[in-house]
């Protein structure tokens, strides 16, 4: 029996502050054939990821408001996301922060800047796992 493959796009939520990262890994996920959705503040993430459905969140570690460990959490605790996988895209590359990543239930650490072709291979190896 073959395995059926899926037409359908993977979405993408990308949540992070820095306009100018969203809109490169936007333009970069869109023409890679995903559907990607960019929110610039963690202010409306929980109605954001009820109404898509993201197959994949990246998030940004420090935020406004939120950040990262504290939305990934909420995430992996809530029975109906728990399994949406998360990559974090962060500036800052310190052990703590790559372990905290990992402990509040991130599945991949990418260290801003990061280029597209490192993107792009980090987010086929994670969606193509789930």
């Amino acid at each position: 029996m073959s395995k059926k493959i899926s037409l359908k796009k993977k979405r993408i939520l990308v949540i992070d502050d820095e306009i100018e990262v969203t809109e490169i890994v936007d333009e970069f996920l869109t023409g890679a054939g995903y559907d990607v959705t960019v929110l610039n503040s963690s202010q409306f993430w929980q109605d954001t990821v009820n109404e898509i459905q993201p197959d994949l969140l990246m998030l940004d570690i420090m935020m406004p408001g939120e950040d990262g460990y504290a939305i990934c959490s909420q995430i992996k605790a809530d029975p109906s996301t728990a399994n949406i996988p998360v990559i974090f895209l962060s500036g800052r590359n310190k052990e703590e922060d790559q372990g905290r990543s990992f402990k509040s239930g991130g599945e991949m650490f990418i260290k801003k800047p990061f280029s597209g072709e490192r993107l792009l291979g980090i987010v086929n190896v994670v969606i193509s796992s789930q």
